[in-house]
């Protein structure tokens, strides 16, 4: 990419995959020897000279064998590289980025082809199944491993060494793990949790108000309940002072939109018994789905309800228009990814430092799946939503160029631009990213970055939390679940009968893709869970 733009690289990414049968064509790969170093140690990194939307943040390039000064020395000219990834900007746009980087200093030439969530799977994983991959990295879903796992090849030795890998935490190498071998290389570290705006809930004419309407204290809710009757209280009521109303709530709840998560978010508490072990998706032992129980109706019965503390169009809400909504200030809370949070905490964001992180929202009682009943107790469950992830195909021609990208795209100066950047959903999955004076010195108010950091490190030493479904089949289970949601939201069906139908369903795709394979497979997610 030394002289061409985005938008000819992928045209010409396009074209190859249209194309494409094989990455591995013929004859060796040419190794040839390291060329000086193109970047002294300790090199100033910035992004500002690719485009004058990144901000202006400047980072130290950290020694080692992903730095840039490292990375440099390779000589890969003559050489392709094939990438697939996500649309931009969640994850396309680094990708992007840091393949046009990756070409001026390697000498590489590297294709990236940039596709709708909606079709990245199938782009993905048919060309794998008929023995001709078209790509030799790729840039998934991480919950898609039980699909892609055979084709994969496992990260070498000399990657897991690296500073910054051994810097990953437990969860999320844990996330990139199968049978044992680490399989999926870590650029991204997702998690759901709550963001509420402080300059409401923290002012002292609005909770006397709420207190004198419903007899509460206004607070960060701790409950699904609580989350209810605060977005409920403010929704429709102009908080801004410019005229306009706000809302309460702001949730993913377009059907084809990564709805799913948003449910397994509110399902979390009801369903995640902390004394039940064994799964909470299915039945372990005979893998009858646990979709249509109790706890996850109750969930569905919550969402609904809350459709009318959501802005106009809010029924159908994607991942951006959330990020918008709460980032832009247009909604008091949220609850699903990072990126709302990072939006808000943007240099010119009109809520920056008056907003905080907290856990999810948990319960007054849990379902007991064993004894099927309610058990009064307090409950809080994590979730651990899949997040993006990295592969090389097993059959790339040159895994080292492959791999020496992914090293690259993760090292540690890049990681740091990255994650201050919301639209590039690069989300902290490092344990220097808990580090609250990091987020200080991005211009973050030391209460929000401590609220942040906390939040998010603490779900690692959870031992209650919810991991999403990592089975093959999974896009078709997930399909499922967000019908039967999308159904239950517009009034089509009933709660229980939405997900008495998603799990029929769901059991008619587990008989058609093996008991036993889907099984076998399910037991990695409910060691995950069972820690």
């Amino acid at each position: 990419m030394r002289s061409s733009s985005y938008k000819s690289v992928v045209a010409a990414a396009i074209v190859v995959a249209l194309s494409a049968t094989a990455c591995t064509g013929q004859g060796p790969v040419e190794n040839k020897p390291d060329k000086p170093a193109l970047f002294k140690p300790g090199s100033e990194i910035s992004y500002s000279k690719y485009s004058k939307s990144y901000p202006k943040t400047k980072v130290r390039d950290v020694p080692g064998p992903c730095s840039y000064e490292s990375i440099s020395r390779k000589d890969y000219s003559g050489q392709t590289l094939k990438i697939i990834s996500h649309a931009i900007p969640v994850i396309g746009e680094p990708t992007q980025l840091h393949a046009e980087q990756f070409e001026e200093i390697t000498g590489a030439k590297v294709e990236v082809i940039n596709v709708p969530f909606g079709e990245l799977h199938q782009k993905i994983l048919t060309p794998l199944q008929a023995g001709q991959p078209a790509y030799d990295v790729m840039f998934y879903p991480s919950l898609w491993i039980g699909d892609m796992a055979p084709y994969l090849a496992p990260v070498p030795k000399k990657y897991l060494d690296t500073p910054g890998m051994k810097d990953v935490t437990k969860a999320y190498m844990d996330v990139s793990t199968w049978d044992g071998k680490v399989v999926q290389y870590p650029v991204d570290g997702d998690r759901h949790y709550l963001k509420v705006r402080t300059d409401v809930l923290e002012d002292p004419k609005r909770q006397a108000a709420y207190k004198a309407a419903t007899g509460k204290d206004l607070r960060t809710p701790t409950t699904w309940a609580e989350y209810q009757e605060i977005a409920a209280f403010f929704s429709g009521k102009d908080v801004d002072g410019d005229g306009k109303p706000n809302f309460g709530s702001a949730e993913v709840t377009k059907r084809d939109d990564l709805t799913f998560s948003a449910f397994i978010s509110r399902s979390a508490p009801y369903v995640k018994h902390p004394d039940v072990k064994g799964g909470l998706f299915f039945d372990l032992e005979t893998m009858k789905s646990l979709i249509n129980t109790p706890g996850f109706v109750r969930a569905l019965e919550d969402m609904v309800k809350a459709e009318s503390t959501w802005a106009p169009g809010g029924k159908n809400f994607g991942l951006g228009d959330e990020i918008l909504s709460f980032g832009g200030g247009q909604s008091l809370m949220s609850y699903s990814w990072d990126d709302a949070f990072i939006q808000a905490q943007q240099p010119d964001g009109t809520i920056r430092n008056k907003i905080r992180a907290a856990q999810l929202p948990g319960s007054d009682e849990v379902y007991n799946r064993t004894t099927k009943s309610w058990d009064k107790k307090p409950n809080q469950a994590p979730y651990f939503t899949w997040g993006w992830t990295s592969a090389v195909a097993k059959a790339a021609r040159n895994q080292n160029m492959a791999f020496d990208y992914l090293c690259f795209f993760s090292n540690e100066a890049n990681t740091a631009l990255d994650l201050t950047i919301g639209r590039f959903g690069v989300n902290p999955y490092r344990n220097a990213h808990f580090d609250a004076k990091f987020w200080e010195q991005q211009g973050w108010d030391k209460d929000v970055a401590e609220s942040y950091v906390r939040t998010l490190s603490g779900m690692e030493s959870s031992t209650n939390r919810v991991f999403d479904l990592r089975v093959p089949g999974v896009n078709g289970y997930m399909s499922a679940l967000a019908n039967g949601v999308a159904a239950a939201l517009a009034g089509q069906k009933a709660p229980q009968r939405a997900l008495d139908d998603v799990a029929a369903e769901w059991d008619r795709i587990t008989e058609q893709v093996g008991k036993d394979k889907v099984r076998s497979a399910y037991r990695h997610v409910v060691a995950l869970e069972d820690n």
